[in-house]
């Protein structure tokens, strides 16, 4: 693959997402949120079980199904990325002034189906997370399902409220494409069997508290596409959209800055979804492309 910047986002054809193990991946999110609403409302504890273990399964076997279509491209020319997550997108240098103010409005069709597949990654890291406990190893298919759903997440958040970076419309798919923006983690090829304890609310505390200040809330700014009430996120954001209405400009700065958060904030995911044992690194790495690792970055 050549490490030319401008090709760095072109990738094989892709499967196209199977939709049979979508259905069944919503099928399950069904069950499984039908089956609180049984518990709730009614005595049928067993009927409520029932509807939760089949909603569960179905979502496993759906997220599967969908991480074994995706192709696994080869890895990206970083020459030893800072960290073994990698979050780029290009600026659109022709950017519309206005096409902002309804990008919200476009984008909510992608907002109903990372609904769909932010409850199904919660529900696959926790069965990563006993895979792991007991085998040291994520399941291939399950980790490519879960980078999916970050990518696909990405590319609407540099799309709509989170970058604003292009007015290319993002394809529906979990899969690598030709979009201005994309994410990728490598596949670990052994996991610590004790780590997945306690990486996702004790050791990853300390980025999770600082993304949380940024953005507000880190499940917000992960799982909806953008950022959700007043953050410094949304405050950056919403100033780069005011000067680009009245002067028709990104500003660079602003722009780079903005990636940085984003990169620190899909890093502290990617960690605390037990997707790597590397542990991310307390620093804003701006720019459009994932900066070469430092000697010695990843421990």
């Amino acid at each position: 693959m050549s490490t030319n910047p401008g090709e760095r986002f072109s990738y094989p054809p892709t499967e196209r997402m199977s939709p049979g193990s979508m259905t069944v991946l919503i099928l399950g999110d069904l069950l499984a949120a039908g089956s609180f609403a049984v518990f709730a409302n009614s005595g049928m504890v067993l009927v409520g079980l029932a509807m939760l273990v089949v909603g569960l399964t179905l979502i496993v076997f759906g997220a599967a199904g969908l991480g074994r279509r995706m192709l696994i491209p080869p890895r990206l020319a970083t020459n030893g990325a800072a960290y073994p997550a990698r979050l780029e997108g290009q600026l659109d240098p022709n950017l519309s002034r206005w096409m902002w103010l309804v990008k919200w409005f476009l984008a909510i069709p992608h907002y109903m189906v990372l609904a769909f597949l932010g409850f199904a990654f919660v529900v696959v890291t926790i069965a990563a997370g006993f895979a792991i406990l007991f085998t040291g190893r994520y399941p291939a298919s399950l980790f490519q399902f879960t980078v999916g759903v970050m990518r696909w997440n990405w590319r609407v958040a540099f799309y709509a409220n989170g970058v604003m970076g292009t007015d290319q419309y993002p394809p529906f798919t979990l899969a690598h494409t030709d979009y201005p923006a994309t994410f990728e983690v490598d596949y670990p090829e052994k996991l610590s069997h004790w780590k997945v304890l306690v990486k996702s609310w004790l050791l990853a505390l300390p980025h999770l508290v600082i993304v949380g200040l940024i953005t507000g809330s880190i499940w917000s700014s992960s799982t909806q596409g953008g950022t959700n009430g007043l953050s410094l996120l949304g405050v950056l954001v919403f100033i780069t959209a005011v000067i680009l209405l009245f002067t028709g400009v990104y500003r660079v700065g602003l722009f780079n800055l903005i990636m940085g958060i984003n990169r620190w904030i899909y890093r502290t995911i990617t960690y605390a979804a037990l997707m790597r044992d590397n542990y991310p690194p307390f620093r804003l790495d701006q720019g459009p492309l994932d900066p070469p690792g430092r000697p010695g970055a990843l421990g």
